[in-house]
C-alpha cells in the first residue's frame, strides 16, 4: 500500500500517531504550514516503507530497518540535502514519541546526519545595491512604495515572508522601529535606518494613500489593487528591478538580507547582535555570514596587522605603517 500523500495504513498505530505529530509541530513548536508539510512528506515515505516491511508501529522498527530505509531513500535519488533533512524529520519524530507518543520510540540510537554542502548565500556589493535601490521612479504610488519596499528589505534585512506581514502599526517611524514576527512566532524588534525611515514616509504620505481602497485595510505594503502585497508579488518587484541592473541572474528573495547581514559584518558588528537582528534562534545558521565575509577579513588583516608585509597578494606599500618606523616612542 502506498502512503505518499495521506499516511493511510490501516490497523496499524502510524495514522494516529502522525497526525499528532502534525499536530504538535503546529501548536508547540510553532512551524508553518510550508515546514509542517514538508515532515508531513518526509513521514509519509516512513510509514510507506514501514507498511511495506509489515511494520505496525514505530515500536516495531528495528534499528536495521532505519538503516535500510534510508539507504531506500538514498537510492531513490534524493540529494544530500534532502537526505539531511530527512534525518532531522525522524529525530523530531523519536522527541515527540519519547515526550507525547506513549512511550514508542524509533531506534535511531547514534543514527548520524547525513552531510550535505552548504551553498553559501549570493551577496551584493554596497555598489550593486545601490544601482538596484535607486530603480524604482518616485512618479508614481508604485514607484514609491517599491522604493520603500527595496529599502526596507536591505536596511532591516528581514525576509519577504516577515515584510508581507507587516501591518501599520508594526512601524514606529518616530523611534526608527519596526515589530516584526519570524519564524516560529518569534517577535523581534529591528531598527529602521535613515534611508529605509524616510522612503517608508514619503511611500506612507503619498504612495498608499493612492493605492489604499479600504481604511479598513492594515497591511503596511499594498498591491496595485489595495490589498496586501503577497510574497510573490515581492519577488516579482525585485526581480523586476535587479533585471534592470543586470543582477538577476544573482538574484534570490534572499540576496538582499544576506547581503545587510554581510556588510554589518564586514563594518565589525558583533555576530550575535546580527544573529538577534535576523531572528535566527541559533548563532549556528548566522555563522554562514562568516565564510562569505573571509575575503573581505583578509583584506582587514592585510591593511591592519603589522606583520603582514610580504603576505601572497598584498600589494607592495599597502601594508600598515610599523609602530616603530619613526624611532621608538618611549
Amino acid at each position: 500500500m502506498r502512503t505518499e500523500g495521506n499516511l493511510n495504513g490501516e490497523d496499524s498505530a502510524w495514522p494516529g500517531l502522525l497526525r499528532e505529530f502534525l499536530v504538535y509541530l503546529r501548536a508547540e513548536r510553532g512551524l508553518s504550514e510550508r515546514t509542517v508539510d514538508a515532515y508531513r512528506r518526509d513521514m509519509a515515505r516512513l510509514v510507506d516503507f514501514a507498511l511495506r516491511e509489515g511494520v505496525r508501529s514505530p515500536g516495531e522498527m528495528g534499528r536495521e530497518q532505519i538503516t535500510a530505509f534510508l539507504e531506500e531513500m538514498a537510492k531513490t535519488g534524493l540529494s544530500p540535502r534532502s537526505l539531511a533533512r530527512l534525518t532531522a524529520s525522524l529525530r523530531a519524530f523519536q522527541r515527540f514519541l519519547v515526550q507525547d507518543g506513549g512511550g514508542e520510540a524509533l531506534p535511531l540510537g547514534d543514527l548520524p546526519y547525513p552531510r550535505h554542502a552548504r551553498k553559501l548565500p549570493a551577496v551584493l556589493s554596497l555598489e550593486e545595491v545601490e544601482a538596484l535601490l535607486e530603480q524604482p521612479m518616485p512618479g508614481d504610488a508604485l514607484g514609491l512604495r517599491d522604493r520603500a519596499l527595496l529599502e526596507t528589505l536591505y536596511g532591516t534585512g528581514v525576509r519577504i515572508s516577515e515584510l508581507v506581514y507587516l501591518d501599520l502599526e508594526d512601524l514606529d517611524l518616530e523611534e526608527g522601529e519596526m515589530r516584526v514576527m519570524g519564524k516560529g512566532s518569534r517577535e523581534r524588534v529591528v531598527p529602521v535606518g535613515g534611508r529605509a525611515a524616510e522612503a517608508l514616509a514619503t511611500y506612507l504620505a503619498h504612495g498608499r494613500p493612492r493605492l489604499s481602497r479600504s481604511p479598513s485595510q492594515r497591511a503596511l505594503f499594498l498591491n496595485s489593487r489595495g490589498g496586501r502585497i503577497t510574497r510573490q508579488g515581492v519577488w516579482g518587484v525585485v526581480r523586476k528591478y535587479a533585471e534592470r541592473v543586470g543582477l538577476k541572474d544573482r538574484m534570490t528573495p534572499h540576496t538582499l538580507r544576506h547581503s545587510y547581514a554581510t556588510h554589518l559584518l564586514e563594518n565589525g558588528v558583533d555576530l550575535r547582535y546580527i544573529q538577534e537582528l535576523l531572528g535566527h534562534a541559533s548563532v549556528s545558521t548566522t555563522q554562514i555570514y562568516t565564510h562569505v565575509s573571509r575575503k573581505h577579513l583578509k583584506e582587514v588583516y592585510l591593511r591592519s596587522h603589522p606583520h603582514a608585509a610580504g603576505f601572497p597578494g598584498l600589494p607592495e606599500g599597502s601594508g600598515p605603517r610599523h609602530p616603530h618606523e619613526d624611532g621608538p616612542d618611549y
